[in-house]
Formats: structure tokens, C-alpha cells, sequence
């Protein structure tokens, strides 16, 4: 999560909002941006860190 940046708005650390976690992988959640307030999913283990108009 430190290396992480808002691929929008280029703003860190960004913010974890844990939903599943299993052996201490997070499986399902949420990485958001409290600049521009925008959410990433987290599923199936996979952050998808693409902006909201390229999903």
C-alpha cells in the first residue's frame, strides 16, 4: 500500500477497506483515494487500479 498511488490524481498513501481476507491475503475489498474520492476494487485477490472511464 506505500508504493500505491491514485492513478487519476497521483495522490499517497492511499486508504484499505478490508471486506475478505484469508491467510493474510486480502481477497476482497476496496483501496480509495481521500483526494478525489474515487474506489478501486479488490477481487479475487486482484486490485483493479484502472481509472473509472478505462474499466
Amino acid at each position: 500500500m506505500e508504493i500505491l498511488a491514485c492513478p487519476v490524481c497521483k495522490f499517497h498513501p492511499l486508504e484499505l477497506k478490508v471486506e475478505k481476507e484469508e491467510g493474510g491475503e486480502i481477497v476482497e475489498g476496496t483501496i480509495r483515494c481521500p483526494k478525489c474520492s474515487i474506489d478501486y476494487p479488490v477481487r479475487d485477490r486482484i486490485p483493479n487500479m484502472l481509472p473509472p472511464d478505462m474499466r
